[in-house]
């Protein structure tokens, strides 16, 4: 069993910001595959099955900085191991439009996955960090604002790969996903 979880902040006002990156990666998977959220643990989830895996796309209702409450919930529940979660979020520290796939790290200042590694006890978590570059406002009002159209197309053309990435993941190590899609 897989956990893809997408970090983001639950509210309407939210949508299309740069900070929820990570749900509308879920939301794209979830509408091309026809899936259907369900709700359990603070937490918004959908099922898929791949090559006979089972797959959980999970999207926290916890608010960005207390995104691991709900995963780990999810981790216990379905007895996930480590090596099976991929989490997908957005990173300042790459430019619009392009992503970057690791095996593991510190969370960098990102509260997401800062409190997921608090609450699963580890740096050894998969992610995609998808880059929303940087900008002279303070940093708290530049994640939460929405895209410029030329960003937000930008972002939109890494959703079949993301899709793609996800789909590899219930099959392929994480190092035969890096050395596939990460561009040097």
């Amino acid at each position: 069993m897989k956990l893809i979880v997408g970090l983001g902040n639950p509210d309407k006002k939210y949508e299309g910001t740069r900070h929820n990156v990570g749900f509308s990666v879920v939301d794209y998977y979830v509408n091309e595959k026809k899936l259907s959220y369900k709700s359990k643990y603070n937490g918004l989830y959908a099922e898929d099955n791949i090559n006979g895996e089972k797959i959980i796309l999970l999207k926290p209702q916890t608010y960005m900085n207390l995104s691991g409450n709900c995963v780990i919930k999810y981790v216990n529940f379905y007895n996930i191991s480590i090596d099976d979660i991929l989490v997908i979020y957005d990173d300042i520290d790459f430019e619009v439009g392009t992503f970057k796939i690791k095996r593991d790290g510190s969370a960098a200042g990102h509260n997401g996955i800062k409190n997921i590694i608090s609450n699963l006890k580890t740096e050894n978590i998969k992610r995609i960090r998808i880059g929303i570059s940087k900008n002279e406002i303070p940093l708290e009002e530049y994640v939460l604002k929405k895209f410029s159209k030329e960003d937000k197309e930008k972002i939109r053309s890494l959703f079949p790969i993301m899709k793609n990435i996800i789909e590899d993941f219930s099959t392929n190590d994480i190092d035969s996903l890096m050395q596939k899609y990460n561009r040097k």
